[in-house]
């Protein structure tokens, strides 16, 4: 059997099978197979492949969403997660890039789908994500890699060798993304070794841009990252309520609403 699915690497495939999970929560595996256009023991493998990771947990004939995962989202999970969100997103934000920019990113999804859309543009990236330094790899951009202790969930690298490195960094422009924003926590995220990255390269900037998809208004987690007013621009794909709107306002943050 021949099909897309043979000209995808392994991780590929693996993706497409939690995206097509996180939409329809159980996938069975003569569909993936059919889908994909792969024999149906290569669809097993991959299934047994991610229920070793946690990620999906085996019933009969496929596989499901593992529920009991914890509280912090997989990398791969969050990957498909509001998937044509994160691509307005990332097309609007790409107007507030320069020829010349020096730009840096933290590990989220919504900041490693901007870095792909960099191909044969005039800039410098600053990340701390080994997906984001695989993508730039590629793309052919320049880029600085900033290495520490590994953060698995995120493919990340966090604590003080990454916070060492950013101080001696003057990014022009920093894009970030937060696991909600809430009145009153601000931006926030649930690790807090994330959390202490975010506002290493958010306070190294001319430049602070928050990429945040409407689902995240309202929603708070662990650690604030920054306020507010120690943002300069919010990209989302839907305009907040109005209680979002004039809290923006009130802290002189610029809002762009992605066209459809």
């Amino acid at each position: 059997m021949e099909g897309r699915g043979d000209d995808l690497m392994p991780a590929e495939r693996q993706q497409e099978i939690m995206r097509l999970a996180a939409l329809k929560r159980i996938v069975k595996v003569r569909e993936l197979a059919d889908d994909l256009g792969v024999h149906e023991m290569t669809i097993r493998r991959d299934l047994e492949a991610l229920a070793e990771r946690n990620l999906l947990e085996r019933v009969h004939g496929g596989a499901r969403i593992n529920s009991q995962s914890g509280s912090e989202s997989s990398f791969d999970l969050r990957a498909t997660a509001n998937r044509a969100a994160k691509e307005r997103i990332a097309r609007t934000a790409l107007s507030l890039v320069n020829p010349g920019d020096t730009l840096a990113f933290d590990a989220s999804t919504t900041s490693l789908t901007l870095i792909r859309a960099l191909s044969d543009m005039n800039v410098t990236c600053i990340v701390i994500s080994l997906d984001a330094a695989q993508s730039l790899a590629t793309q052919d951009v320049p880029f600085i890699l900033v290495g520490g202790a590994f953060h698995a969930p995120a493919r990340s690298f966090v604590g003080p060798l990454v916070r060492g490195q950013l101080e001696r960094l003057h990014p022009d422009k920093v894009f970030f993304s937060s696991k909600g924003f809430s009145i009153r926590s601000g931006f926030t995220d649930a690790h807090l070794a994330e959390v202490e990255v975010k506002e290493r390269l958010i306070g190294s900037a001319g430049l602070v841009v928050a990429l945040l998809d409407s689902s995240k208004f309202g929603k708070e987690a662990l650690g604030t990252i920054v306020e507010p007013d120690g943002v300069d621009v919010v990209v989302t794909d839907t305009a907040p309520d109005r209680a979002f709107l004039d809290a923006f306002d009130a802290a002189g943050v610029r809002l762009l609403v992605a066209d459809d």
